[in-house]
This record gives C-alpha cells, structure tokens and sequence, in this order.
C-alpha cells in the first residue's frame, strides 16, 4: 500500500528481532501495505525512475488545468476525509497489541482497528449509495487531479505539523539541516489522543486507495450502465487485498518504519499520496477499454493474484506469528530454524524472499486486467520490480555481512531467492 524503507529491524531492536531475521532471511514485505512499499530510500527509488519516466509523457499530456478553487475545495474535503477517519480511529474499539522493540529498546502497545475502519467506511458508502443516491464516480471523473494535489499540499502541511510538534516536545533537530529533518522527521512515535500517527496512517493510504478504486467501478457504472468482467475482477482483487491487509494488521507493527523510522515527509507522502493515487493507475485504462474480456484469459489472470495473494500474505503471515510465538505451527508442524536464528519453514523454505515474488505476481495480475497493449498499467508493477529486486540484493548484502557463514549455510538450504527453485518446489509440494 506501497509500502512505499528498508524492511530490515534495527540490530540493536530486541533479541527476539535477532532471532527471526526481519532484516534479512524472511523480512515481511511492506507494502502494505501496498504502502509499505511507499517507503523507500532514495537509492530504490531511482532505481525505478527509468521506467516511471517511460510512461510519463502519456500520462501528463492528459492532466487537465486545476483551477486553484478546485483545490481548495478539494484541500477541504480531503482533511474531512482525513479528520474523521482519525477521530474514528480513537473512539472505535480494538484489541491492544504490543509492537516490537525499539532502537531504544522499548515496546509501545498499539491500537488495531483498522477492521473496524474498513467496515465502517462500507457502511458509509454503501448506505449513501442505496439511501441518498450517492455516487463516488466524480472522485476519479472530477476530482482526481485536484485531490492529487490536495493530498500532496496536506502532506506539506502536516509535516510541517509534525515537526513543529516534535520541537515543542522536546526532540531535538539530527544536525544535518531543516531539509532532511522535515524528510526523514525528528520523533519516532508522534500520538494525537492515544493515536499512534505513523500506524494511523495506513488508514487514509489504503482506505483512501480502496475509495478511488471503487470510484473506477461507479464510472463505468454511469458510463455503461453495467461492469465489464474485468472491472468486476479489479474491484474484487483489491477489495481481498485490502481485506487481508486488515485481517493480518497486527503484522505491521514488526516492519521496519514502524519500529525504527522517525516519522517525516518521505513517509508521510508515501502513505497520503503514492499508494492511493499511483497504484490505482490500471482503473483509468479500464475505463477507455470497455471491451469485455474473453473467459479463458479472465481466469487465468484470477488464478494468478489468487496464487501470488496467498503467497504474500501466507508468507508475511508466517513470519509474523513465528515472531510473536516462536513455538507456532508451520504448515502443522513445528518451525524449523538454521543455527537456532533463521526460520526454514513453510514459505522461507521455498524462497528466501518468496514474499516479494507473491507480491510481483498479484500487481501485475491486476495490471493484466488492462490488457497489454499499453504500458501505463504496468508502471506500478514494473516499479516495485526495480524496487524489490534491488532491495532483495541489498537485504542479501547486509544479511552475508551479518551472519557470515550461517548465512552461506542458509543460502545452500534455500537456494532460491525470489523464484524457488527445484528444492524450493520440493518442499512446496511434499509438506
């Protein structure tokens, strides 16, 4: 949700992080995050400018002119949009969650609630649909443009709030100047009323996403009067995929913003701005080609983000159960570690980073609903390719200097990486 920072743990987080590896051998994919993925550093991220940049000239030639009242109205129901998702967020209930340790070695508890959340914003829109007529079509047919840059000044906006605050409490500038201390932010933890800010904004990012994808779904509505097949497979990939994300929340309290990032404009705009308006690229291209998709090629593309959906959740799952309960079943049977600190089992016996491969394999799944006749849908996923292979090879890196020979020992046990490999299929297909 994407996502979109390194997903490793500090080393200094807490022996339990040096006993699962999350820096390293099985480190759970951030996107969810879709946005999780919407954190990263700038070496990844000019890694994919090339072929962010193939597609730009197409996409800007459509911008239309914003007028700057648009904007304005735009700013305004965006921070609505905003406001009441947050104070939703502190007065719906959820379970307490303890989140790992920190660099200073402490472990904050977390509301989770984003369930709740999601449902309550169904609710919303399904009951204004059905009761007031509501239709969500002018947010991406109107409005698309001016809440773009709504969401971009917002993110200006707050994180000129945030670093404010962070002085007033007492957090003190890195030394390195203004600019990289609004870019990477000074406080770690910044709360509104028992609201944890940096968890609370996934909320916007992937309820913000889950809005403007369905919008797609109202304008062809409006357009045709009825959903291609390919829209109805669209609308329903990202619903499951939002659904999992909230089903298996409590995960995203061991990534790596999370525990260690200070909290700043790069995430900031990663989670208001990238994931929502950049990852539902694929809707724009689905309006314009209303040509019902033949059957056999419909399928096959669902049976592909349903196999890359259950590897990138059932991977992250596993991850993150292995670290709360070290002792859980895998795959009905007890974990199996390398040297007593590298999980082996269930998907991290397959590939070493077969979460990243589950994720590649749902984004272009969706983008194949599209068709391949144009490039614009692939952007995304063609940028989290650049971005995970190199992130996979940088992980490698860190992970060889980190465990030495251990970590040659593990690269013999689970020789593939990203695809699994004859050993990696074996242990898929006789668990």
């Amino acid at each position: 949700m994407v996502s979109f920072s390194s997903l490793s743990a500090a080393h200094a987080a807490s022996q339990l992080v040096d006993l699962t590896a999350p820096d390293c051998a099985a480190a759970p994919s951030q996107i969810d995050a879709a946005l999780s993925l919407a954190h990263v550093t700038p070496v990844e991220l000019a890694a994919g400018l090339p072929q962010l940049a193939a597609g730009l000239p197409q996409l800007a030639a459509g911008l239309p002119q914003l007028a700057a009242g648009d904007v304005l109205i735009a700013l305004l129901g965006y921070a609505a949009f905003f406001f009441a998702l947050l104070q939703a967020a502190r007065l719906l209930p959820g379970r307490r969650v303890l989140g790992f340790a920190q660099p200073d070695g402490q472990r904050k508890s977390y509301r989770i609630n984003g369930l709740a959340l999601f449902a309550l914003t169904h609710f919303i829109v399904i009951g204004a649909t059905l009761l007031c007529g509501a239709s969500l079509a002018p947010l991406v047919a109107t409005w698309f443009w001016p809440l773009f840059a709504a969401a971009n000044i917002f993110s200006l906006i707050w994180t000129v709030v945030l670093y404010a605050g962070a002085r007033a409490r007492g957090h003190q500038p890195s030394g390195k100047g203004l600019i990289p201390d609004l870019w990477l932010g000074i406080e770690l933890n910044p709360a509104w009323r028992g609201v944890d800010l940096k968890t609370f904004a996934y909320q916007p990012s992937l309820i913000g996403l889950g809005i403007l994808v369905a919008a797609f779904g109202y304008a062809q509505h409006e357009q045709l009067g009825h959903l291609t097949p390919q829209m109805i497979a669209y609308q329903a990939f990202w619903w499951l995929y939002l659904l999992t994300h909230y089903r298996d929340e409590p995960g995203i309290l061991s990534m790596y913003d999370v525990i260690a990032e200070k909290f700043g404009f790069m995430l900031v705009w990663g989670d208001l701005v990238l994931v929502p308006f950049f990852y539902c690229t694929a809707g724009w291209f689905l309006l314009t080609n209303p040509e019902p998709m033949g059957t056999l090629p419909l399928l096959a593309i669902i049976a592909t983000f349903s196999l890359g959906l259950w590897v990138f959740r059932g991977a992250n799952k596993q991850k993150h159960t292995f670290k709360v309960n070290p002792s859980a079943p895998i795959w009905g049977a007890p974990p199996q570690l390398l040297g007593g600190r590298l999980l082996v089992s269930g998907w991290w016996g397959v590939g070493r980073k077969i979460n990243y491969t589950g994720e590649l394999t749902l984004y272009f799944a969706t983008a194949a609903l599209a068709g391949l006749g144009h490039i614009g849908p692939f952007l995304v996923p063609i940028w989290l390719l650049c971005l995970l292979v190199h992130r996979a090879w940088r992980d490698e890196q860190r992970c060889s200097a980190k465990y030495g020979a251990l970590w040659q020992e593990y690269r013999r046990v689970v020789p593939g990486r990203l695809l699994p490999g004859p050993t990696g299929l074996r242990r898929l297909f006789t668990r």
